[in-house]
């Protein structure tokens, strides 16, 4: 069985052990709150799905979630819903009630074929809006509308038409985390998977030798260390990915020796620069699963590490915890009662969502690749214009 390793909490970030006494109570009060018990019944409709989060769940804590859980899968048959689980949520979130379970580019592709009525949003609100750009004819809901992002935060809509004006000629190229408004400014999306080829595939497109990489500073500056595009970037910033840096790692390594490190692409430069291997959620999940490395840390939000353990159970993962507490708005509270209640519906006016779907469709219209792209661990920093 995977173990998750608590490592000490990196720059005085952390959240709440799993098997904390606060976190427990609080669920059975939740679940209390709703007139929902755990009985013989629930035990029967949920002890399979224990068994997806024994390596992160306490035996003691389930008895908190499952009556949750049972009611929100009774509600989803009921209401036509499906649920799109990021790989930040928390485990019980990702294994037991979510239907499609993925980074943002899984999602979207899933958000567009769903044949559910209704898609109930796991993740932040900028995803929210996604789904409804891609599916506008679906009630999309977001659990809690204080589920933002600092990254999508950091850049609007005016920001871009001044960009553009700027820049007269230069291709847009817009991250997923951003709001409906700015993809309907851009001119393709692209998510940390896909960057380095939708960047090339519009240097050519647009037959220009530079291309505009928005917001995410680290992801522009990264991404510039793989591709002969010259890069224009936006100074934003994931308030997750920023915090980790090369002396964390270092200190890792000493307390951990032989653990290998890995990283996401929205991390700064000199953390991809000393890690062992970098890539988008997909590219880490996937490497644990195929290298099944002894001992390993995720450089990336919490959850992230308890989702992959459990299809890793040869593999101990130590444990930094740097939590986005966006996505950490998102419970099976929040979620039981969207689907009660059908709030919050996200919508998207007309106009901007068929300029923001133009987006999504072109970067959605590129050859799938066989595997999410590895960006290459200690390659010398590239020159990058910040905006």
């Amino acid at each position: 069985m995977a173990r998750i390793i608590e490592a000490p909490l990196l720059n005085g970030e952390g959240c709440a052990p799993r098997g904390s006494a606060v976190g427990a109570f609080g669920k059975l009060n939740a679940a209390a709150a709703r007139g929902l018990v755990y009985d013989d019944a629930v035990k029967a409709e949920t002890d399979a799905l224990y068994e997806r989060v024994r390596h992160v769940v306490p035996e003691f804590e389930w008895p908190a979630f499952a009556p949750l859980i049972a009611a929100i899968n009774r509600l989803k048959r009921e209401k036509n819903a499906v649920i799109l689980a990021h790989n930040y949520m928390t485990a019980e979130i990702f294994h037991c009630v979510g239907d499609f379970r993925g980074d943002s580019l899984q999602l979207a592709r899933e958000a567009a074929k769903t044949d559910a009525a209704v898609i109930v949003q796991a993740g932040v609100h900028f995803m929210a809006e996604t789904s409804k750009i891609l599916a506008p004819e679906k009630t999309v809901l977001i659990p809690d509308l204080r589920a933002g992002c600092s990254l999508a935060a950091s850049i609007t809509g005016a920001d871009v038409r001044l960009i553009k004006q700027r820049y007269p000629g230069v291709p847009v190229v817009t991250y997923v985390n951003t709001s409906a408004e700015v993809k309907a400014e851009s001119d393709v999306t692209c998510t940390s998977s896909n960057a380095v080829q939708v960047v090339e595939w519009a240097a050519k497109e647009w037959g220009v030798d530079r291309v505009i990489l928005i917001p995410d500073e680290y992801l522009a500056r990264n991404v510039a260390t793989m591709t002969s595009v010259k890069i224009i970037a936006w100074k934003g910033r994931c308030e997750v990915h920023e915090r980790f840096s090369a002396e964390d790692i270092a200190e890792l390594r000493a307390a951990h020796p032989g653990v290998v490190i890995l990283a996401h692409p929205e991390c700064p430069q000199d953390v991809l620069a000393a890690a062992d291997y970098a890539g988008s959620t997909a590219a880490l999940a996937a490497y644990v699963q195929e290298k099944s490395p002894r001992k390993v840390v995720l450089l990336t939000e919490c959850s992230m590490s308890d989702n992959v353990a459990a299809s890793a159970p040869a593999t101990d993962f130590v444990k930094p915890c740097n939590l986005c507490p966006h996505m950490k708005r998102i419970s099976l509270e929040a979620i039981h009662d969207a689907l009660v209640t059908m709030e919050h519906a996200v919508e998207v006016e007309e106009s901007v969502r068929l300029r923001a779907k133009q987006a999504i469709d072109r970067m959605l219209a590129l050859p799938k690749t066989e595997r999410p792209l590895d960006f290459e661990v200690g390659r010398r920093e590239v020159a990058v214009e910040i905006i």
